[in-house]
């Protein structure tokens, strides 16, 4: 499974983020594709105001502030 990680430079939630997502990936086993918005202005479009975004299959799974019980709990669906 592949896990798009929505994030920019000098972000300090995105790297907060990244770390509650690392620790998930160590559980579910998951690769996680990390995606610059500020590359490509559709990202910076949809996703500007809530990044970070953690999007699976196209549906986001969670946005903003991300904790690692809410995305355990959803990799545990997934998998």
């Amino acid at each position: 499974m592949i896990v798009h990680y929505y994030t920019r430079k000098n972000c300090s939630l995105c790297e907060e983020g990244k770390l509650m997502l690392e620790l998930a990936q160590e559980d579910h086993g998951f690769e996680i594709e990390e995606r610059d918005i500020d590359t490509s202005d559709e990202w910076t479009e949809k996703y500007g105001l809530m990044i970070p975004v953690v999007e699976v299959d196209g549906e986001i799974i969670q946005a903003g502030t991300i904790d690692f019980v809410t995305i355990s709990k959803r990799f545990q669906k997934k998998s």
